[in-house]
């Protein structure tokens, strides 16, 4: 149906009131928004509710765009605004993603900004949201009454176009719920409405970044027409040998395996975990490209490679390694050779941008999938960001990647992962685990579009670290970042002084509101007040440097000894990173693993081998990265 048609039906609604008597909340609130647009439109007010939060949980986020350019509390996507902001693919440039200093350093070249026109429907449905409801697209980005007009809109129509009936009934509104999503196949548009159905089912309550609660009360015996989802005529996503939960709509899109000529080959290797090697982290990345270009860069041969791909707009996954093989994207070869990458779509990196409900449930399931079937804990000593994986040596600590950064809600996370972050001790513990207020906790970033200028206020996970219990005092040094002592900033890529949500560290020191933690060899302060605390006590098991030893080498990759190298495999240097972790520091342990090396310099895995030593590591939690410390070195014990 054109647009100047499907105005002209939405006309007389537009102008209708709320029914004679109807109990609608003040219009001035915004669940009096949502009612209001639901009585106009002809949707039932449940259905709005539910699909807005699946898209952004109720925030508005103060007109700022989704990383796929999506607007509002109805996540109306506009990325032909958004892409102006884009920035190059995750800020840095510089890191080898494959991580094995034994080979020729591949490096990304970064995500090419594609062409408007280029962009498919689901990234411009604020454009047709403005066709179908006469409201000026700027108003759509920033008014958030307006914005809410918008997306009922857009799920009338929707309803209209499948053929289906304006009924009141939630349980009619399958098809219509399943097309706002924006899936081009059948099984991601289902679980879409399978998930927006669920929370009419449970109901939901919160309080948005406006500071205004919402409701959606709970309404258990809804039963959707789920066969509504065949009349929307969608593709079948492709099929192979996926390894993903029944829960999640998961298609195949493979990477090469491929030489091009003098002995190079991409864009991974192949190897034969967990047999061969055990699978101990998942890696969470944010990829800075759209969904369309995510896809090309992971079929260039010459590019690098991840696991799995997870779609911003409605939580679709594409698999593009089995399992047993190893990617290259997490920057330290020990680390891929022994993880599952994720990466997460979207192509801004300014800290206003933001990630759907959607994509926030899938990957969730997705972890816990992997989780349950290699037995990695659900902890972020084993569930990294990019930004938490060490750098090999010395120089490649710089080109270290930053995403997913201070902005991806760890807490909210862990809640979808069966796992929140709560307190496991007392007060004065030895052990805390970072947890602000990711609505209310806004500090200050900065180089967000130029350099030194303030970032627009946004919610963060992260707290900043000082040097002494002071907002005035300077931010801790990461000397691996600076070698030359310059301090660390603002900036929103600068990891130097920073930890994150669900980050645990051994408390060095308690005085007034401030909370001191060992971090990088130093005591590190972060505001911590009782009255809104931005850690819980948790117990844990430390390890410090063992009797007689006044300081111990920390690594960036936990690799043998020399002498457990065969013959015709390259001894790699067990190379120590610039820190020192001293006597009487202590630092959280978050596993033992032996010495490995996984030598695979050639394309035919026939050559390939598992180099395993006597030698024996502890992962620690460190700075806002892990690194690892020989077992030899450092006594562990319970605090």
């Amino acid at each position: 149906m054109g647009a100047v048609a499907s105005a002209a039906l939405l006309l007389p609604l537009l102008s209708a009131a709320p029914p004679a008597g109807a109990d609608v909340p003040d219009a001035g609130t915004l669940q009096g928004q949502f009612a209001r647009a639901a009585a106009r439109h002809g949707v039932p007010e449940s259905v709005l509710l539910a699909v807005s939060y699946l898209q952004s949980r109720w925030d508005g986020h103060g007109g700022a765009p989704s990383v796929t350019g999506g607007y509002g509390p109805m996540h109306l996507t506009d990325a032909v605004t958004a892409l102006a902001a884009a920035a190059p693919h995750h800020s840095d440039g510089e890191e080898d993603a494959r991580g094995d200093s034994s080979r020729a350093v591949r490096a990304g070249a970064g995500a090419p900004v594609p062409a408007a026109e280029t962009l498919p429907p689901r990234l411009r449905t604020l454009e047709r949201a403005s066709a179908l409801s006469g409201i000026p697209a700027e108003e759509l980005r920033t008014g958030t009454a307006a914005n809410i007009e918008g997306g009922a809109a857009l799920l009338a129509a929707a309803q209209r176009e499948a053929g289906l009936p304006a009924s009141t009934d939630p349980a009619d509104w399958y098809g219509a719920v399943a097309a706002y999503s924006g899936a081009d196949d059948s099984a991601t548009a289902a679980t879409y409405a399978n998930d927006v159905f669920d929370v009419i089912r449970t109901g939901e309550s919160r309080t948005t970044d406006s500071g205004q609660v919402v409701t959606l009360a709970a309404a258990p015996a809804v039963e959707p027409s789920t066969a509504q989802v065949d009349r929307l005529g969608l593709r079948r996503p492709a099929g192979g040998p996926v390894e993903c939960p029944r829960s999640v709509a998961c298609e195949w899109i493979p990477a090469p395996y491929e030489e091009f000529g003098d002995g190079d080959y991409g864009n991974h290797d192949k190897a034969n975990r967990p047999e061969s090697q055990s699978i101990d982290y998942i890696v969470i990345h944010d990829t800075e490209a759209t969904w369309d270009v995510t896809l090309k860069l992971v079929q260039d041969p010459t590019y690098v490679s991840w696991q799995y791909s997870l779609r911003s707009s409605d939580g679709h996954i594409a698999q593009h390694l089995p399992l047993k093989d190893v990617g290259w994207h997490a920057g330290n070869w020990f680390v891929n050779a022994k993880s599952v990458g994720l990466e997460h779509e979207g192509f801004l990196t300014s800290p206003d941008s933001w990630y759907t409900e959607a994509m926030y449930r899938t990957s969730a399931r997705l972890v816990r999938y992997l989780a349950d079937r290699y037995d990695v804990p659900l902890d972020r000593q084993h569930v990294l960001g990019h930004d938490n994986v060490p750098g090999t040596v010395t120089s490649t600590i710089k080109g270290m990647h930053t995403d997913p950064g201070p902005y991806w809600d760890w807490a909210h996370y862990f809640r979808l992962l069966g796992r929140p972050i709560t307190p496991s001790a007392g007060p004065h513990a030895g052990v805390v685990t970072v947890r602000p207020d990711y609505g209310a906790h806004r500090p200050v970033y900065t180089g967000c579009a130029t350099a030194g200028v303030a970032c627009a206020p946004h919610g963060s996970g992260a707290v900043r670290l000082h040097t002494a219990p002071s907002a005035d005092a300077p931010l801790v040094k990461d000397i691996g970042l600076r070698p030359g002592g310059q301090g660390s900033t603002d900036g929103v890529n600068d990891t130097g002084a920073r930890a994150s949500t669900g980050q645990s560290y051994a408390v060095a020191e308690r005085l007034g509101d401030w909370t001191a933690i060992w971090y990088l060899g130093q005591k590190a302060w972060f505001h911590n007040p009782r009255q809104e605390p931005t850690a819980v006590d948790a117990r844990g098991t430390v390890l410090t440097p063992r009797e007689g030893l006044a300081e111990v080498p920390v690594y960036g990759r936990a690799y043998p000894e020399a002498s457990a190298y065969p013959v015709g495999v390259p001894v790699q240097s067990v190379s120590p990173l610039p820190y020192k972790l001293l006597a009487g520091q202590r630092y959280v342990v978050g596993g033992r693993t032996p010495g490995e090396y996984y030598f695979a310099p050639v394309f035919d895995p026939a050559g390939h081998k598992v180099v395993r030593g006597q030698e024996e590591y502890y992962q620690i939690q460190f700075g806002h990265r892990v690194a690892f410390v020989r077992a030899a070195d450092v006594r562990v014990f319970r605090i």
